[in-house]
């Protein structure tokens, strides 16, 4: 293949892998969109010649995605989880903070937020449906709350990583 296309579709896989780490703040599955581009990439464009994505490499995007997933889960359940809620609070937590984050599509601070709302309202309501007290409601939706504000921050994290492997394969090896 020619250098000059090789780099120029190498540089636009990194273009749209940097769209895809974006779309983590609004709660869509952009680590995996990374892989799933990335993976297209190393089909369409065959490794040659010391350029090109091995599949190795798209194995460890894949692992690192999954380590994303289980951060972002593990931080916004652990920190309801802490509180005591329960089970229905913690899936409501999940559905509202992904509701609210997709509603919030107007600036990346609102998705953030909104997601983080989503994570409060549902866990709330969880609680109240278990007609637990309402203080014990609004424990477990502020742990929601900052457990998905952190859960966000390490799956953010892990897609920048995501993202430093691909174009370092991509450009640089």
């Amino acid at each position: 293949m020619d250098p000059w296309l090789y780099y120029a579709l190498a540089v636009t896989l990194v273009l749209v892998g940097g769209l895809c780490w974006l779309a983590n703040l609004f709660s869509l599955p952009g680590n995996w969109a990374l892989v799933g581009v990335a993976a297209l990439f190393a089909y369409l464009v065959p490794a040659t010649a010391g350029r090109g994505i091995g599949w190795k490499t798209i194995a460890l995007l894949a692992a690192l995605a999954a380590l994303g997933e289980i951060l972002e889960f593990a931080a916004g359940a652990a920190g309801a989880a802490k509180q005591g809620a329960s089970r229905r609070a913690v899936v409501l937590s999940l559905v509202g903070a992904m509701a609210s984050s997709v509603g919030g599509l107007g600036s990346l601070l609102a998705a953030l937020l909104g997601g983080a709302a989503g994570a409060f309202a549902g866990a709330y309501l969880g609680e109240t449906w278990k007609q637990r007290p309402h203080a014990a409601g609004m424990a477990v939706g502020k742990a929601a709350f900052v457990g998905r504000l952190w859960g966000t921050v390490g799956k953010f994290a892990v897609g920048a990583a995501m993202l430093g492997v691909l174009t370092v394969d991509a450009l640089f090896v």
